[in-house]
Parts: structure tokens; sequence; C-alpha cells
């Protein structure tokens, strides 16, 4: 089994930043792609950025590019969001998600593991 752990979120005004991160650990195979998704009240969790294995492939939602970065230290066995100018509409619950694969996926279908999720609270 995989535990991952999410940490970094809180409240934030408009334009600000934070930086999530998300902590694998347990029986982690050596390669893996990460995902982050997040949710927000009453809609359905939807994809934000996603890293392949080693990391040299990026891929981002339309709402997140230019804005957020994600990245991975592979020797840690973690994954960052580094999430600028943020708006009151990124307001969600974010998950750290992790594919047995390699390549990047958007589909929360593709993930074989979740996080329990870390609060981001964008004020106007």
């Amino acid at each position: 089994q995989v535990q991952l752990v999410e940490s970094g979120g809180g409240l934030v005004q408009a334009g600000g930043s934070l930086r999530l991160s998300c902590a694998a650990s347990g029986r982690i195979i050596n390669t893996y792609a990460m995902g982050w998704f997040r949710q927000a009240p009453g809609k359905e969790r939807e994809f934000v950025a996603a890293i392949d294995w080693p990391g040299g492939i990026t891929s981002y939602a339309d709402s997140a590019k230019g804005r957020f970065i994600i990245s991975r230290d592979n020797a840690k066995n973690t994954v960052d969001l580094q999430m600028n100018s943020l708006k009151p509409e990124d307001t969600a619950v974010y998950y750290c998600s992790l594919d047995k694969g390699r390549s990047v996926h958007s589909s929360t279908s593709a993930y074989d593991y979740w996080g329990q999720g870390t609060r981001v609270t964008v004020s106007s």
C-alpha cells in the first residue's frame, strides 16, 4: 500500500502564493507519475497538474497554466505544486495522486492512490 500526505494548504489573499507538498511512503514502486487535482464545494474533482517519471514532462489544466508549477524530488518521493497569482476560484481541496505508470494523465481514473487532501482558500 502507498500513503500520500499533502501539506501546505491554508488561507491566502487573491494574488498571493502557496506551495503544496505531497510525500509518498509505503510500498512505492520504482517509477510512477504524480498528479494534483482539486475539488471545490459542489463540484467534481478536476485535474490541475501532472508530472511524469522521472519528471521531464509536465501537464497543466488551462486554469493552471502560467500560474502553477509542478515539480518532484525522486530521492525524497515528494511532489510539490507552486501556486502563484491565486484567485478566489482556486479555492478548493487539493489532492495529491500517484499513478503506477510513467506518463502524465489528466483523468482521475488513471491514478491508483490518493491523499486525504489539503484545503486552499483564496479570499478576494
